[in-house]
C-alpha cells in the first residue's frame, strides 16, 4: 500500500513540476539566504565586501526589477548584469563607517555552482569602531529572506542574523 502511495507522489510531484514554467522550478530551494562578508583590509586601507546569493534568486530579482530576460550563466549576458548589480546592491546594502556613509565601488561578479558571488570595495578606511550596515538584499524578492552578516576588523569576527523585514545592524569594534 505504502509503495503505491509513494508511486502516486512522485507522479504527482513530476507532474506539478513539469506543469510549472522554467523559472518558477528554478527558484524553488527549501531557504531564502545571502551571506554578507565585510572585511577591514589595513594593509591596503580597503573595506573588502562580499556578497553571496542563490544566482537564480539574484536573477529572478534583476530581472523583474529592471524588466527584461537574463540568464546569469550566459557570457551575452555578463554585461547586463554588471550594470544590474551595482545598482541594485547600492540600493539594498547601506555602510556608514563611525557615523559616515560611505560608498561602494563595484570590483565585479561570479557565479559559482548555484551561487553568485558580487565583489565591492571602500577605499581609504585604515580603521573603524562602529560600522552600520542596511542590508535589504532580496527582500523584494520573498519575505522567506535572511541575510547573514559577518564582519571582520583586526581579526576579530562579529555576526548576525536578519530575518525579513529586519535590515540595520551595529557592530562596534
Amino acid at each position: 500500500m505504502a509503495a503505491i502511495f509513494y508511486k502516486w507522489l512522485l507522479l504527482w510531484n513530476c507532474w506539478l513540476v513539469a506543469g510549472l514554467p522554467q523559472h518558477a522550478t528554478e527558484s524553488k530551494h527549501p531557504f531564502y539566504i545571502a551571506v554578507t562578508e565585510i572585511n577591514l583590509n589595513t594593509a591596503d586601507r580597503t573595506l573588502e565586501i562580499s556578497c553571496k546569493m542563490f544566482a537564480d534568486d539574484l536573477e529572478h530579482t534583476l530581472e523583474k526589477n529592471n524588466h527584461v530576460q537574463l540568464d546569469i550563466s550566459a557570457e551575452k549576458d555578463k554585461s547586463k548584469f554588471d550594470n544590474y548589480i551595482p545598482a541594485y546592491v547600492k540600493n539594498h546594502l547601506g555602510i556608514a563607517i563611525d557615523g559616515k556613509a560611505v560608498t561602494l565601488s563595484y570590483i565585479g561578479f561570479e557565479k559559482e555552482s548555484e551561487s553568485a558571488y558580487c565583489y565591492f570595495q571602500v577605499e581609504n578606511i585604515s580603521s573603524l569602531k562602529k560600522i552600520d550596515i542596511s542590508n535589504s538584499l532580496l527582500h523584494d524578492f520573498t519575505s522567506d529572506q535572511v541575510n547573514i552578516v559577518h564582519v571582520v576588523v583586526n581579526g576579530k569576527r562579529q555576526s548576525t542574523k536578519l530575518d525579513y523585514p529586519n535590515k540595520n545592524v551595529s557592530f562596534s569594534f
